[in-house]
């Protein structure tokens, strides 16, 4: 039996168990970082001889990596079941995990889009010099099927990376100082707690405010932290009572940004389709005027249809803009550039775009 959707909840339960009664269709993102079923054979100490606090608890152990695999495949099997046919979901692990993960997922029907390595920059050192320093994590990022149309943030990836294109190499601290949850014995409160960094770039990249973001492996709780930050709703699900009230005091301490616009990642896709006669008849660029490229190489005149010629070519800005390139194609909004009034420096003609789309929305 299903019940309806418990948004900004912690649910207390075993994932699958909890995932079965969750509604068909109802996610629109899911961050899983599920046991990593680390098989460790004993303790590790460092140098002066002090013991390591690695991952010992009873959730990460598995009878065999069968029993494993089982687990891995029921809640993931679950987790599609939940998701909408446009939502996504990210899986991370270390090479303890990621490849059993990696063909669940594709076993499954999901279908990768992406596959991210985490590069810490703080990563734990190999104490006893007997393998490479195990610098990083792997996340998967899957869309349900092959065809779905899934929510990807370009434009906001792009500006959270100065401007360049967002990399699958994310380099990125792992949790500590302020950071590092501990608890009453001064131990870390979760072993594998993951940094806000980390949930910020996965949760604004891949959803939009009043998404719903799912979280079955909750933890302590950074997925509906930086979910409740980014104006999404959240659901968690984890079975450990004392990692839930943690997870349940951080979120409550969260706070909300009060202008909702902040939060907003808007698309050139989906902002309103602007032809460049609009920029030629609003007086923003008359007929006559002449756009070069950044390196003044080409030049064309604007004609009062909204076309441009160029010596022998006649046609749209990527029209022509391609044809004086000898290129395939070419998005004449960033090629051509013009002078603005009072200025030395050229300008795409993107910005005259912007000023009329800020107009039609205004």
């Amino acid at each position: 039996m299903t019940v309806d959707l418990p948004l900004d909840k912690l649910l207390i339960g075993d994932s699958c168990e909890t995932l079965r009664n969750l509604p068909a269709n109802s996610i629109d993102l899911i961050f899983a970082d599920p046991p990593y079923n680390l098989q460790l054979r004993g303790e590790l100490y460092r140098p002066d001889n002090s013991r390591v606090d690695g991952v010992t608890e009873e959730w990460d152990k598995f009878d065999s990596l069968a029993v494993y695999d089982a687990f891995t495949r029921g809640w993931l099997a679950e987790a599609k079941r939940v998701l909408k046919p446009s939502g996504s979901i990210w899986v991370i692990g270390s090479y303890h995990n990621i490849y059993r993960l990696g063909v669940a997922l594709q076993d499954l029907g999901f279908w990768v889009l992406n596959e991210v390595v985490w590069r810490k920059t703080n990563p734990m050192p190999n104490f006893r010099g007997t393998r490479f320093t195990n610098a990083h994590e792997t996340l998967i990022w899957c869309a349900v099927s092959e065809k779905a149309r899934y929510t990807f943030n370009y434009e906001a990836m792009k500006a959270l990376n100065d401007d360049l294109q967002m990399r699958s190499d994310w380099l990125l601290p792992i949790c500590s100082g302020a950071e590092r949850l501990k608890g009453d014995d001064g131990h870390k409160a979760h072993p594998t707690q993951k940094p806000e960094s980390l949930l910020h770039r996965v949760v604004l990249a891949s959803s939009n405010p009043g998404d719903v973001v799912l979280d079955p492996f909750f933890g302590t709780g950074t997925t509906g932290v930086v979910a409740k930050r980014l104006g999404r709703h959240w659901v968690g699900i984890e079975r450990d009572h004392t990692y839930a009230k943690i997870a349940m005091h951080r979120i409550r301490k969260t706070e909300v940004a009060e202008d909702p616009s902040v939060i907003e990642t808007p698309s050139k896709r989906t902002a309103p389709r602007v032809p460049f006669g609009a920029v030629v008849e609003r007086g923003l660029l008359p007929p006559g005027s002449v756009l070069t490229d950044v390196r003044k190489r080409f030049q064309a005149k604007v004609r009062a249809d909204g076309t441009l010629i160029a010596a022998e070519h006649r046609g749209s800005i990527h029209q022509v803009g391609a044809a004086v390139q000898g290129a395939p194609a070419c998005n004449g909004w960033t090629f051509w550039h013009f002078l603005p009034p009072k200025s030395k420096d050229l300008a795409p003609i993107d910005l005259l775009r912007q000023k009329v789309r800020a107009e039609l929305s205004a």
